[in-house]
């Protein structure tokens, strides 16, 4: 299931913004996306394909990698990490973890996430991948499982490097289905605060404390990247997630973020139309035992329209010409149609919900010869 999402999140939809509705707001940043969380269209974006350096926007990919480990069972929260002197090292911003020391993965992941501490990433990613640099491999892996086609990371802190870069579109995508796959871990990135040794840090998140329904993800500054930060936002029911990257000072890129959520929650809404395999028409099978099928959708199908237009929102199901047994549970047998009056705006697969075998030699004569008529 978990691999059918990644697949629907590389091919992002842009949602049609109509007459009526503004164009977005524009910003400073080299590049920026806001997309809906839910039914991942896009809302607005520019240069969203463009390569830039991420700088900490890489951890959200390292605990993405860190999460996946922990769902397979391969490490705990509970594992104490040994120290290295290349962790203790590292440069740039520091949970302050001290060579030769054991800390348990819990509190590196919050030193990663709140702290954004360079030291506790490479410390995680020795932990799993027993170097940086193989880790690195991991996380190229995911990437591409994704569908991150214009990324590739060297390290696990995003401290400059010549072969390491990604893209705003990139970044939502492994943001989204961070979000989507572990929602109790990514809890962890609406923590305002995290102390580690007496030390306390504040979560560099901005917005968090805005009032805005922010409840994550991640900042991230180099002088080569500039000022980056991806927020994710809820309300009343609709999250939508920004990624701005490549501002000038850490007040623009929160004030751009701000102003890419408003834009979406003022001008668009998501619905929820039919749930994952829902039944919604029976289709004749030739030459099948039996002779129907019940269709449905693949996923679940959400869509995201301009506000105040979901009269004019429409669906109906475009079959293949001739559905020939035998079918396969799952199997695609047609396409569900999203139209906003005359405009398709997205289209999802339909598939077969229960397996027709081949019919007998007499129900295949017959349809033989029915289908000359």
């Amino acid at each position: 299931m978990r691999y059918i999402i990644s697949l629907i999140l590389a091919s992002l939809i842009v949602v049609t913004v109509r007459a009526e509705t503004p164009p977005p707001p524009a910003l400073g940043a080299e590049g920026y996306l806001l997309l809906d969380h839910d039914s991942g269209a896009v809302l607005a974006a520019a240069n969203a394909e463009a390569r830039l350096e991420p700088a900490s926007l890489t951890k959200i990919m390292t605990a993405y990698v860190v999460f996946r480990e922990l769902a397979a069972g391969n490490i705990a929260l509970d594992d104490q990490v040994l120290i290295s002197e290349k962790a203790w090292r590292t440069g740039g911003s520091k949970m302050f973890i001290e060579v030769g020391k054991q800390v348990a993965l819990e509190d590196l992941l919050k030193g990663m996430i709140i702290q954004s501490g360079n030291d506790a990433s490479v410390a995680l990613a020795e932990h799993i991948a027993g170097s940086e640099a193989s880790f690195a491999g991991l996380m190229n892996q995911h990437a591409q499982r994704l569908g991150m086609t214009q990324t590739h990371f060297t390290n696990a802190t995003g401290l400059p490097g010549p072969e390491h870069f990604t893209t705003p579109k990139d970044i939502a995508l492994v943001t989204t289905a961070m979000i989507r796959e572990f929602p109790e871990y990514y809890r962890w990135y609406s923590e305002p605060e995290f102390t580690w040794q007496g030390i306390q840090q504040f979560n560099r998140n901005r917005l968090l404390d805005k009032g805005v329904g922010v409840d994550g993800v991640k900042t991230g500054h180099t002088q080569a990247a500039g000022y980056c930060l991806v927020s994710s936002a809820k309300r009343e029911g609709q999250r939508l997630t920004s990624v701005v990257m490549g501002t000038e000072s850490s007040a623009a890129r929160v004030a751009d973020s701000l102003a890419l959520l408003n834009y979406g929650f003022r001008f668009f809404e998501t619905h929820p139309l039919y749930s994952e395999r829902e039944p919604l028409e029976v289709l004749r099978v030739w030459s099948g035992d039996p002779s129907t099928v019940t269709v449905g959708p693949a996923t679940e199908v959400v869509v995201t329209i301009p506000r105040g237009h979901f009269e004019a929102l429409s669906a109906q199901l475009e079959p293949k010409a001739m559905l020939e047994a035998p079918l396969a549970d799952g199997e695609q047998v047609g396409e569900i149609i999203l139209m906003l009056d005359d405009e398709v705006i997205k289209r999802q697969p339909a598939v077969a919900l229960d397996p027709v075998e081949r019919g007998g030699l007499l129900r295949q004569a017959v349809d033989s010869v029915l289908k000359l008529f």
